[in-house]
């Protein structure tokens, strides 16, 4: 008698006979001659009691498909064994399709779901192969039916599906000063500690590199400045002693001399001491000039994943004070300004100033030239962006302004907009913590689903119903996958767990990384609020107050779900802006083909990112503040506020300032501004012209129109998906305040 059924996802059930029931059912019903309820119940008890105790699904259907074919109703066994191959042939006939138009490199969705990504290229492609054959058996093997008919349903999409089976965690902040002072080993040979600024910059991109590889989201420092400081000091240090041996003095007591800042002067008119200093000095800041200048080109130019793209990489940076701090935060801004190769804008890394009142926010403070500095090198090269150490949830009690390791309290994030801070499980910090994984929940759909019910009150009680089911469903899933991530052994990661990842560095090759994994987060995202809000009421947050009160209620539930999951499931769980790429029209052309085009929420390519304001709604940036400031603190997975500038940014870096005391002034946690930027690649020539065809200085037709997608820049359009362009085409300018 079968008592338990192995399911395709390896899971052990109990034997339900009432599934055969259905099957069969299901056939008979396509035949001419119908239903035969005696001929179901005795094939049903037939296989239930000669079957083994524990039995695959697929032994079971065979089971059905030969009773079938001993009964009288052989045409019914012909249905079910056709209805079993057209699944099978099914998924090959897409499979083929799918590859067929990888190997064309077809523009498309599929090609073009992440623009970072170059899926013309031979390796491109052999990640799209894997990773588009990988996905089903995901679906087939690896999720609950719950959860897969959740993800079929057009309800749910689980980030990175591909990775799953591979058990990588989404991203880190890296401890580089751990690397710094340890060297790492990554599997094949071992790098030493650094001794010099070259040495250490070098590091901070093998580690992100490295990293990469063993992890499949993005990779931070989370400190940059802090992290290299020391090394200024010890290149310093360096340079005297070049001077200790072609002079023959001993200069030892300069090594640890009290130094304000680190500024390039010339010799002339400089005599004993002072002049050898400053020698040392303007050698100290040269060397720092070129080690930022090869941190920024090697992160524009080595490659991960198969040697597809380059490193998906972010660096935080603009609260150490020290001399040495702060001629690594000056060196980093001035190399970014000037550009890489023949003054191309750098995509990577993505970077993130640090705002911090007494720090480097108002003309008093110790680092406020630098905060200009960072104005307009942002004006020009869209980096860096903005994050709000004074927003009240990206506070820490335990930061000390003077505290040495104050970065340890201070919150960093990943330049697309992932944030982790809180931890329930160790200290609050971002620091070796990263996000584990992440599921995106449609709500468009949830309350297209609601709209034919008249009255408003019963239409919104509904629609929390229904998203309560959901927000169940990915909460489990996300433990499910946390689960199977456990399992992994600390070889499989060979540089994150071995002391890049809080508490790795305790565990041993063979150990599972169990006891670690919690540091990290599990993210609920959301797509779609605008469009949600125009199902529910008409009006999307930013036309109507009304609007907007109930979309503050709604991701406050969510929040307020996450925080029970949390303690439920105990693990980090949060609340995350999903930062919708590929996902902004998925969900869109599924919802569009079922429910047909509803004006104001399917009538477009895409869903509007998360919590924002729709691209295309006319509004000052003052008012897109206003509106998308409360959920910032509710969303502290991560969020982005953007302004959309008209205009050349070189020539008003105050504007970029501006937006920096909205931020401030509304209590939001990290933003940026976008701008036309466009180059000529044959003669260099830059302006802002909006939809530049030509070059107005050589008539070339090569422009390099740089844009921004989800937080991320990307040099050419021409690797954005259609819902993306869509949505690039639609946005327009915030005017004025």
């Amino acid at each position: 008698m079968i008592q338990t059924v192995i399911k395709r996802d390896g899971r052990v059930v109990g034997f339900n006979e009432e599934k055969i029931t259905t099957a069969i059912r299901k056939a008979m019903l396509h035949t001419e001659k119908g239903e035969d309820r005696q001929l179901i119940q005795q094939i049903t008890d037939r296989i239930s009691f000669r079957g083994d105790p524990q039995m695959t699904v697929e032994a079971i259907q065979d089971m059905v498909e030969m009773e079938l074919m001993k009964s009288s109703r052989k045409e019914v066994a012909q249905k079910y064994i056709a209805y079993r191959n057209q699944r099978s042939i099914a998924r090959k006939a897409k499979t083929r399709d799918m590859f067929l138009e990888i190997i064309n490199i077809k523009n498309n969705d599929v090609t073009r779901e992440n623009a970072n990504m170059n899926t013309d290229t031979p390796a491109g492609m052999m990640m799209k192969f894997a990773s588009e054959t990988t996905k089903p058996f995901v679906d087939d093997y690896l999720l609950s039916e719950e959860t897969r008919e959740a993800v079929q349903r057009n309800y749910l999409h689980i980030h990175d599906k591909d990775y799953y089976p591979t058990k990588s965690l989404t991203c880190v902040q890296h401890p580089l000063n751990y690397i710094l002072e340890h060297g790492f080993t990554a599997g094949h040979g071992e790098s030493r500690p650094a001794k010099r600024i070259e040495t250490a910059s070098i590091l901070g991109c093998i580690s992100l590199e490295t990293a990469q590889n063993e992890m499949h989201g993005g990779q931070a420092i989370p400190a940059f400045d802090f992290y290299l400081a020391p090394y200024v000091r010890s290149s310093f240090i360096e340079e005297l002693q070049s001077l200790e041996a072609l002079n023959g003095t001993d200069y030892r007591h300069l090594y640890r001399m009290p130094m304000d800042d680190y500024r390039t002067r010339p010799l002339d008119g400089l005599a004993g001491e002072e002049r050898l200093i400053q020698h040392a000095v303007n050698r100290t800041i040269a060397r720092v000039h070129q080690a930022m200048e090869a941190f920024i080109h090697n992160m524009n130019t080595i490659h991960s994943r198969g040697g597809n793209q380059v490193v998906f990489s972010s660096i935080n940076y603009g609260t150490d004070t020290s001399a040495e701090g702060r001629c690594i935060i000056r060196e980093l801004l001035d190399c970014t300004y000037q550009g890489v190769g023949k003054g191309e804008t750098a995509i990577f890394p993505i970077q993130i100033w640090k705002k911090k009142r007494g720090v480097n926010y108002l003309p008093t403070d110790r680092n406020y030239d630098l905060y200009q500095r960072a104005c307009q090198v942002t004006a020009r090269r869209f980096f860096p962006n903005f994050l709000n150490l004074d927003a009240t949830f990206n506070r820490s009690d335990e930061w000390k302004a003077d505290d040495p390791l104050r970065y340890e309290h201070e919150v960093a994030t990943m330049g697309c907009r992932t944030r982790v801070f809180e931890n329930r499980f160790g200290p609050k910090s971002s620091i070796g913590r990263g996000n584990l994984s992440f599921s995106t929940i449609n709500i468009v759909r949830l309350a297209i689903e609601c709209m034919d019910i008249e009255e408003r009150e019963q239409r919104i009680a509904r629609f929390f119903a229904k998203l309560d089911h959901l927000l169940d469903i990915t909460a489990h899933q996300l433990h499910e996958r946390m689960e199977f991530q456990k399992t992994a052994f600390a070889k499989q990661f060979p540089l994150l767990m071995s002391g890049l990842w809080r508490g790795s560095e305790k565990l041993k090759p063979n150990d599972t990384i169990a006891s670690v994994i919690n540091q990290g987060t599990l993210g609920i995202g959301f797509i779609g609020l605008a469009e949600c809000l125009v199902a529910l009421t008409g009006y999307h947050h930013g036309e109507n107050e009304e609007s907007q009160q109930l979309g503050l209620r709604i991701v406050t539930h969510m929040r307020d779900r996450a925080n029970q999951f949390a303690d439920h499931y105990q693990h980090n769980y949060s609340i995350l802006a999903t930062p919708a790429e590929g996902l902004s029209g998925k969900f869109t052309r599924a919802d569009r083909k079922e429910f047909g085009l509803l004006p104001g929420i399917t009538d477009r390519e895409y869903y509007t990112n998360s919590n924002h304001v729709p691209v295309y709604y006319k509004c000052s940036a003052r008012h897109k503040a206003e509106v998308e400031a409360p959920y910032h603190d509710l969303t502290r997975g991560g969020h982005i506020f953007y302004v959309e500038m008209d205009g050349d940014a070189t020539h008003n870096p105050e504007a970029i300032m501006r937006v920096v005391d909205m931020m401030d002034y509304y209590n939001m946690g990290y933003g940026s501004v976008n701008h036309n930027r466009n180059r000529c690649l044959d003669c260099g020539y830059e302006n802002a012209t909006p939809h530049l065809q030509e070059c107005p200085k050589c008539g070339s037709t090569r422009i390099d129109r740089l844009q921004r997608i989800t937080g991320y820049l990307v040099g050419s359009t021409d690797r954005w998906n259609r819902a993306k362009l869509a949505e690039l085409d639609d946005r327009v300018v915030h005017d004025g305040e």
